[in-house]
């Protein structure tokens, strides 16, 4: 199970690093630092050996201010929208030629049968809906409105 969450963190990684690449300085100052930190969201829970971490640049604050808050959407709701995304998410994963493959670079594993709380659906579900705007994807027949 931790090597599902693996590919998820392992990927999230890799399209957050590779979309923001820009020239700095080899210098880091306090306030580089702070923002790296401020933008990882780290999610576990020991009971189902999971582990999810999004680093993506600007996302802690736009689930902070933009998002709906916690408890909007109910977790059925959640799961659902998960699944639609995460299974367009692995076709695109698996068709490099069609899709820009420095934004799918890894499949992610969530199954439907197993529950893995409010609180991983609901990030997970605002990742996808961040991706969407920021990188403007389509995961499901429209795009996401907030």
């Amino acid at each position: 199970m931790k090597a599902l969450y693996f590919v998820i963190i392992i990927s999230l990684c890799c399209i957050g690093c590779n979309a923001t690449k820009t020239n700095k300085t080899t210098s880091s100052t306090p306030s580089e630092v702070n923002i790296s930190e401020n933008d990882t969201l780290r999610i576990e829970n020991d009971s189902l050996e999971y582990e999810v971490i999004i680093i993506e640049p600007g996302f802690n604050s736009w689930l902070l201010s933009t998002a709906k808050p916690e408890g909007y959407y109910s977790q059925q709701y959640l799961e659902s929208k998960n699944y639609i995304y995460v299974v367009e998410w692995n076709n695109r994963v698996r068709m490099p030629s069609r899709y820009d493959p420095n934004l799918y670079e890894l499949t992610i594993d969530y199954r439907p049968d197993i529950d893995y709380g409010y609180e991983v659906n609901y990030k997970m579900y605002n990742y996808f809906i961040y991706f969407q705007l920021k990188y403007n994807q389509k995961l499901s027949g429209a795009f996401p409105r907030i």
